[in-house]
């Protein structure tokens, strides 16, 4: 089934005027089942490179009949529709090929983060209701995931070859000079073999999909609390997000273009704007396993790719490489930017090195990710996220009464309205009530925690954040799970943390903490303490202890805002 999300006539949005000849912001935005993306795709496509991995290369239609495989052998497990079947590696041709599996026979997704500590995996195990893992015969991975069959309702792991995807020579070096690196395997039923799994005709039982209803990802945040909580993103919201992204970059060649893929796919930006909208086009997605800046340079230089999605850390990272004039990369034609606000000087720097236009997006979780972004060739505005993606509505509300500002400049909460906006929370009645809320025709309105303004042509621009939540390098830190992590520690009285500028992070977490007297505590035993409960991008990168209590209110919390100003107020 195929939806068309057209409005009813031409409404009279300030944004409108906005898009430039050629694209329309009232353009039909299709909704479908996910898997019809690979499908049509690999249909379409078929003998065009799909992926580069390392130097391995996959045609679309071998990435079609993979998942085909797949999709057949975890329906002969038993795995099928209501199954929770999480993806746990990092970025290899495995993770296009089970999404898309897991999309064709009903299965929910649920992306988990490699680098999360076990604590986290566990919580996430449990409330996703997650039986069914799969994930890379690398000991990094492994190993946690061995942990989570004995102690979560885990039953299964689906083990993928990492030898396997890889280009010789490199397979049969990596065996000999990285073997520590890959992990034993057991022969048991609770691990099933990828080679296994995929050995049948590719012709999986069909699946009837309600576009609307069925859960096609399950995709965890903290939205703007700091409680994990599983955004519900249905087939329509995934493939519209998608569809309205070609939209926008509908100047790109079908079939031909090369995407860089550095940022991880179990990140909802990456999901989208990097995996999905590859999908959907029928580009190549040259593909690193994890970023790496000299790796990510070479890549450019060597494969000569014209699109690359990126974090404002990414873009800084180029520009103040020391050689960055041994490298090409004037094949970069569109650079997205999206997880954090985009310096303006940083903008400016990598465009005039590469020829490249950057176009700033907003987002989040809730909307599968994108509500906006700057738009090709159209007026791209210093510090704005853009007008509204196509079909999407974006409203300033005011903060205390949820009513609708009108004028220009009026600052308040960014809402929006689109076919991209979440299902809800998975099992969080209370939070998605919260998050998402009727307007007076009967639409589901998504709050974003957002202090935004809109200009006189629909530009958007996000001047503050109404909860404290902390982007670094583009990835969500809540300052209350690294508190009480931090809390844990015997020693520790006192603890606030918040996020603070950063040129090359966006932000960086730093912890205020009082210790107990008497209590001994340095950095590094404090980060030691962390290693198991909070994974890399969360752990402080700074600590300042202080021997007096720390700020509070007037009703006696520990003050953030107060501590976070004292520390701007010495920069200044």
């Amino acid at each position: 089934m195929e939806q068309d999300n057209t409005p009813a006539g031409t409404q009279n949005f300030p944004w409108i005027k906005s898009y430039p000849d050629g694209m329309r912001w009232d353009a039909p935005v299709r909704s479908y089942a996910a898997f019809d993306m690979l499908a049509r795709t690999a249909e379409k496509y078929g003998n065009r490179p799909a992926v580069d991995f390392l130097g391995t290369k996959y045609t679309w239609s071998d990435i079609h009949t993979q998942a085909l495989k797949l999709a057949k052998g975890l329906q002969e497990q038993g795995i099928g529709k209501g199954t929770k079947v999480g993806l746990f590696m990092p970025n290899c041709p495995y993770f296009l090929i089970a999404f898309y599996a897991l999309m064709k026979i009903g299965v929910t997704a649920v992306n988990y983060n490699p680098l999360y500590a076990e604590e986290g995996l566990a919580k996430q195990i449990e409330d996703s209701e997650t039986d069914v893992m799969v994930t890379v015969d690398l000991e990094l991975t492994h190993s946690k995931m061995v942990k989570m069959l004995s102690s979560t309702r885990l039953s299964k792991l689906v083990i993928c070859s990492f030898v396997d995807i890889l280009p010789f020579p490199k397979n049969l070096l990596f065996k000999y000079l990285k073997g520590r690196e890959l992990a034993a395997i057991p022969n048991d039923k609770r691990h099933l073999l990828y080679a296994d799994l995929t050995a049948n005709d590719g012709n999986p039982d069909p699946v009837s999909i309600d576009i609307y209803e069925d859960i096609a990802v399950l995709q965890y945040t903290g939205g703007t609390t700091g409680e994990p909580k599983g955004a519900m993103l249905t087939h329509a919201n995934i493939t519209s997000n998608t569809e309205q992204a070609g939209i926008l970059l509908h100047m790109t060649r079908k079939g031909e273009d090369k995407m860089v893929g550095i940022l991880p796919f179990f990140h909802v930006f990456a999901m989208t704007a990097v995996m999905n909208i590859s999908v959907l086009k029928g580009w190549e997605i040259i593909m690193l396993p994890r970023f790496d800046l000299d790796q990510t340079l070479k890549l450019v230089h060597k494969h000569r790719p014209q699109i690359m999605p990126a974090v404002p850390a990414i873009f800084n990272a180029i520009n103040n490489h020391k050689k960055l004039g041994h490298f090409d990369l004037t094949s970069l034609e569109y650079c997205i930017s999206g997880g954090a606000p985009l310096p303006g000087n940083v903008k400016e720097k990598f465009e005039d090195k590469t020829g490249a236009k950057i176009f700033e997006g907003y987002g989040l979780t809730e909307a599968s990710p994108i509500l906006s972004c700057s738009v090709p060739g159209a007026e791209n505005k210093p510090g704005t996220i853009g007008p509204p993606f196509p079909q999407t509505i974006i409203q300033i509300v005011d903060p205390d009464d949820k009513k609708t500002l009108k004028g220009p400049g009026e600052r308040g909460e960014l809402c929006a309205i689109g076919p991209q906006v979440m299902k809800g929370y998975w099992n969080r009645p209370d939070a998605t009530a919260q998050t998402l809320r009727k307007t007076e025709d009967g639409q589901a309105r998504l709050h974003t925690g957002d202090i935004a303004i809109m200009d006189e042509d629909g530009f958007f621009f996000i001047v503050d954040r109404i909860k404290d939540l902390i982007i670094t390098n583009g990835y969500n830190v809540y300052p209350r799970n690294v508190e009480e992590a931090i809390y844990k520690h015997p020693s520790v009285e006192e603890c606030i943390v918040a996020g603070l500028p950063d040129t090359n992070r966006g932000e960086i977490v730093k912890a205020w903490i009082k210790r107990k007297d008497g209590r001994e505590l340095t950095v590094e035993d404090l980060k030691t303490f962390l290693e198991d409960k909070l994974s890399p991008m969360e752990i402080p990168k700074r600590v300042e202890f202080r021997e007096d209590p720390l700020p509070k209110t007037l009703i006696g919390k520990l003050s953030r805002k107060d501590i976070v100003e004292e520390e701007l107020a010495k920069k200044s």
